[in-house]
């Protein structure tokens, strides 16, 4: 009985959850389009800033980055192309593992992350906290 009258809340946070995710999503590509973004290519452009998952050098392996965002493989290959082809990143040859890809910002790309940085987080702001 208890499991009964749980589930429905759950499904209802987890309905929650998903809502806020569309709609923050949604409201990250509405401010980044102007400037050739969309949400998935800034959320890529931000982990290869942070460098939370990188190598020496400043590259990061493709691998460690689709661990973090939620795209298919193909998916984040063919954003990747986008990236390369913007001049925003740059693909290479793993040195340790030649089977691996490793990527790394241009300095076009750092500059537009710069640019761009305090509209995604703005956005996180007035979507998550209200203000």
């Amino acid at each position: 009985m208890a499991a009964e009258k749980t589930a429905p809340r759950l499904e209802d946070q987890w309905r929650d959850i998903l809502s806020v995710h569309a709609r923050t999503m949604c409201e990250i590509d509405r401010e980044l389009h102007p400037h050739g973004l969309g949400a998935s290519d800034f959320e890529v452009l931000d982990i290869l800033v942070s460098g939370a998952a990188a190598e020496p050098g400043g590259t990061c392996r493709v691998h460690d980055i689709a661990e973090r965002v939620h795209l298919s493989q193909s998916a984040l290959s063919r954003l990747l192309g986008r990236l390369e082809k913007e001049g925003l990143v740059e693909r290479s040859m793993c040195q340790e593992d030649r089977r691996g890809v490793s990527v790394a910002l241009t300095g076009k790309g750092r500059d537009l992350h710069t640019e761009v940085r305090p509209l995604q987080r703005a956005v996180l702001t007035r979507m998550l906290t209200g203000e």
